[in-house]
């Protein structure tokens, strides 16, 4: 039963996170939010497939809580109208699938070359954060890192995103 819950946890998750970016249904950036919470919560299930009860916690309390009830407060509180919102030009758009994916290339032959975890011990005891602090910070230090640099990234496009035109 585990693998028929593990597809449904990934494809709720694929296609969850796939509406947050293109939303057919609505250009409400609040039905967004909404998409991105249930992105997290189908994600969390995927930790409570993985035994990682602990990891599956802290996503629905600080992601899917706190961060989400930030995103839809500022999401309000800017207020965007149909007609305010800014028009993407066709060569931004373009140009940013082809620097993105350069960036996803280069990630994934960085990750195939790293040999990061290998020989690592597999008997760490479940649920234990004393475990999976040292595991992170002393194993992973490499992938913890990329994700924090991912996650800046994200937060300055959002907020070029959320800018006005001056003109």
């Amino acid at each position: 039963m585990e693998p028929v819950f593990f597809y449904i946890f990934a494809g709720l998750t694929l296609l969850c996170g796939g509406l947050v970016i293109a939303n057919p249904f609505t250009r409400n950036p609040v039905t967004s939010a909404m998409f991105l919470f249930l992105t997290i919560l189908s994600m969390s299930g995927l930790f409570v497939l993985l035994h990682a009860f602990f990891l599956a916690a802290v996503q629905v309390l600080v992601y899917a809580g706190a961060v989400m009830v930030l995103f839809v407060f500022v999401i309000m509180l800017l207020d965007l109208k149909e007609e305010e919102r800014r028009r993407m030009k066709l060569a931004a758009v373009v140009l940013g699938a082809v620097a993105t994916g350069v960036i996803a290339l280069a990630m994934i032959g960085a990750m195939r070359h790293s040999r990061v975890g290998l020989g690592l011990e597999s008997n760490v005891a479940e649920g234990s954060t004393i475990a999976l602090g040292k595991n992170l910070f002393a194993n992973f230090a490499l992938p913890f890192e990329l994700v924090s640099l991912l996650l800046l990234v994200a937060m300055i496009g959002a907020v070029l995103l959320s800018k006005k035109d001056l003109r």
